[in-house]
């Protein structure tokens, strides 16, 4: 038997509901605050995500599917979905219809990872990026709205996790502080760590070896390096947030794993995940335009990891599949005919209907409505049929009623939405 490769999963159909629950509510949301959906391809060149990404980060180094494509170019599975949605707004020039593109994503993403509980190697994430706009208030305003998001899901115990990486300028002095800080410990770091030392020291600060953790746990604070303008930026965040009564922790060791954030990062954690615990994050990223082609823009985003969502959202509110609204019980030739008519005119008309074609007697049929739920069961058989009528059994009340064939789909129908009033 061949079976899933390792690291990737199956949806099944129990669980399906709470995906397109968690996306609808996220469209929902999302277009209230002014954004609109983009897609873009799962593959893309290999350059786009070393020259956003990294190429110092675990992601770039170690986690990509990377393989050749046509005319040596290098092609990769899509890591994330940030830099897909900065070359898609470069290269179909949105700035030049307008600067400010608020975009939002739905879809999933390709990494090499580990797999351990609520992490695979084919993940799903929600994006938002937002052009064009410098203002601290945007980023107060993204982190507010994913809050809202998260609440509108009943996901407990959310905590918001904030930090300050500056800007080019005042984040070289901080490097210089780091390597000063960390050179004279460099046998207790791991070897990853220490060749991150010379090229982006900063990288150690997001290191998970608890060896790294603890030689970093007393580095120098970014805050104590920002610019004047910097400072500013991320005072004005934290004033926006407090104004929209939004709670948040001031976390000097949050840094993300991208090279590309400049300015304000930022994490959505909660404790119903254990060690796990972070569910969105994002930040600013006003150079990773220009660095990719396009003009100097400002832009600031995040991305939420829905697997984990998935399985939070599970733990309070189990889901299984829809079950059918209407299930036909058809006895005989000439029933399973008249069924097969009926069941097909009211699923067109928004019923959900199931049908077993299948020569069972009606205390099985009857047995199999209830195992799938059904709220109602129609009743055909020959007797049914020469009375020019079929029986309409509500399941949960066991009330039953003659409905006449002539007109049976739009009385069905009627009978079925009024109870749902």
């Amino acid at each position: 038997m061949i079976q899933l490769v390792r690291g990737f999963r199956d949806i099944l159909p129990d669980e399906v509901a709470v995906w397109q629950h968690i996306e609808q509510v996220a469209r929902d949301r999302f277009e209230c605050f002014g954004f609109s959906e983009i897609r873009t391809p799962v593959i893309e060149q290999t350059a786009l995500f070393q020259r956003s990404i990294g190429e110092n980060t675990d992601i770039v180094e170690k986690e990509m599917y990377t393989f050749p494509g046509s005319r040596e170019t290098l092609l990769t599975l899509r890591p994330e979905a940030t830099a897909s949605v900065v070359r898609a707004y470069i290269q179909h020039k949105l700035y030049a219809k307008d600067p400010v593109q608020k975009l939002y994503s739905i879809g999933p993403m390709f990494r090499k990872e580990r797999p351990q509980k609520g992490r695979y190697r084919q993940f799903y994430q929600i994006n938002a990026e937002v052009f064009g706009i410098e203002s601290p208030y945007m980023d107060a305003h993204l982190i507010f709205m994913l809050v809202r998001f998260f609440e509108a899901l009943d996901i407990p115990g959310l905590r918001v996790h904030l930090n300050s990486l500056g800007c080019p300028e005042c984040r070289k002095a901080y490097r210089e502080a780091l390597q000063a800080a960390f050179i004279g410990k460099m046998d207790l770091l791991c070897s990853d760590c220490v060749r991150r030392m010379d090229k982006n020291p900063l990288r150690l600060l997001d290191c998970k070896v608890p060896g790294c953790r603890e030689v970093v746990s007393d580095a120098p604070s970014m805050s104590d390096f920002l610019c004047a303008d910097c400072s500013v930026h991320f005072q004005t965040v934290r004033a926006g947030l407090d104004a929209m009564g939004v709670s948040f922790e001031v976390d000097p060791r949050l840094v993300r794993g991208l090279d590309y954030y400049t300015r304000t990062a930022f994490e959505i954690q909660t404790d119903a995940l254990g060690a796990q615990s972070a569910v969105a994050g994002g930040g600013r990223y006003d150079g990773l335009v220009a660095q990719l082609g396009g003009p100097s823009m400002p832009a600031v985003g995040f991305a939420i990891g829905m697997d984990r969502l998935v399985e939070l959202v599970l733990a309070r509110h189990p889901a299984g599949v829809r079950p059918p609204e209407l299930f036909f019980a058809a006895m005989g030739a000439a029933a399973w005919e008249w069924s097969f008519q009926w069941a097909n005119l009211l699923s067109e008309q928004g019923i959900r209907v199931e049908i077993d074609f299948s020569e069972r007697s009606l205390k099985a049929l009857m047995r199999r409505a209830d195992r799938l739920g059904a709220k109602f069961v129609l009743i055909v058989g020959e007797r049914e049929l020469a009375e020019n009528t079929a029986s309409l059994r509500h399941m949960e009340t066991k009330e039953q009623t003659a409905v006449p064939v002539d007109n049976l789909v739009a009385a069905v129908k009627e009978t079925i939405r009024a109870s749902d009033s």
